[in-house]
């Protein structure tokens, strides 16, 4: 679900916009407060928040559920993207959503705290309301509380948060996208004609993606990256939304919409329906003007190797490895250039 949030980041970046294109792009994505009471960045004299570097941005996707309209939302996608310093760079990385760690208190939901939880649940602790809607922008404040205590970010700079309505929107006004499937994945989600399998009784054929260099179609795109119940688990479906990221970026390339007004407003607009974004005191145009560096040759895909905690039936959740601790350690001192040096195996290809 974050992929539409990468690419509205880069490419809204990749084009000089006018004071009213700009004033019309920050208009259609919806704003909140993600993160609660935190300072607001310093202005530069003409008025526009001053972005400096290193940046963390927390990118999140939410899973309502259709069977279910009242459930208060999961983390389904966890990303963060760190900028260095010259903001000319950056990497990307996941977290499980499986992720096992303690979820702090949260008085915004009445929350008393969880330990040894999935991380996928902090986004539904805290955006759980008695007699009244579920609140996402306190889940995600939540689950941003909890990804910092774990990773050692003591406090993000930007966060967006879009459901799967709002990713499938992006990739349509991009007409699909074309990328290699690498290896056989079936979906629990959809049949071979795109029903919802959870709707027709009994246990309906899956829709199935074979190896090979295919066209994916908007839905196609959003059911593709939503399948974790394949070899390699979370894990491969970490990389392949990674590579998908690529992809949607080559796309958005291949159709000049980097350099066309009419397309970008509406590749933009097609994601602010079911976007929410917090920059603190900066607007989106904000940070994707002071990221307009950073193009598909500079975004670096990180993989955090993992494993999981018991099996079948004893299934608890997912446990990183000891390096992801050092990584997490490197993003914190913005040294990742060097880490990732010393560790070209974490680079997703």
């Amino acid at each position: 679900m974050v992929l539409g949030s990468v690419l509205v980041l880069s490419s809204v970046g990749g084009y000089v916009v006018t004071h009213e294109a700009q004033r019309k792009i920050e208009r259609s994505v919806h704003t909140a407060d993600l993160f609660g009471p935190l300072p607001e960045l310093a202005a530069d004299r003409g008025g526009r928040a001053r972005i400096t570097g290193p940046l963390n941005i927390l990118l999140v996707g939410i899973d309502p559920r259709p069977e279910n309209p009242e459930e208060a939302p999961h983390g389904d996608s966890v990303m963060i993207l760190h900028v260095p310093r010259d903001l000319d760079r950056a990497y990307l990385f996941s977290l499980p959503r499986d992720l096992l760690l303690d979820i702090p208190p949260w008085e915004r939901a009445q929350f008393a705290g969880s330990r040894y939880d999935k991380l996928t649940h902090s986004m539904t602790y805290g955006s759980r309301r008695e007699g009244a809607p579920s609140d996402v922008a306190s889940g995600f404040g939540l689950l941003a509380k909890t990804v910092s205590a774990y990773t050692g970010i003591t406090s993000f700079d930007a966060g967006l948060v879009i459901n799967f309505a709002g990713f499938q929107q992006v990739v349509a006004e991009l007409d699909g996208v074309d990328m290699y499937i690498d290896q056989h994945v079936e979906s629990i989600h959809l049949t071979p004609d795109g029903e919802p399998r959870w709707k027709i009784p009994g246990d309906p054929p899956h829709r199935v993606y074979e190896p090979g260099q295919r066209h994916l179609s908007a839905s196609e795109a959003l059911d593709y990256v939503r399948q974790r119940y394949t070899e390699g688990g979370d894990y491969t479906r970490q990389r392949h939304q990674q590579q998908f990221i690529r992809a949607l970026v080559a796309k958005a390339t291949s159709l000049s919409v980097l350099t066309s007004p009419g397309k970008l407003g509406a590749v933009v607009g097609a994601a602010g329906d079911a976007l929410t974004f917090d920059g603190r005191g900066a607007s989106i145009v904000d940070f994707a003007v002071a990221l307009h560096g950073i193009g598909q040759d500079r975004l670096a895909l990180i993989k955090l190797p993992g494993h999981n905690i018991g099996t079948g039936a004893g299934y608890q959740g997912e446990e990183l490895e000891p390096v992801a601790a050092e990584f997490f350690a490197a993003v914190v001192a913005d040294e990742v250039d060097a880490f990732v040096g010393r560790h070209l195996e974490l680079v997703n290809r």
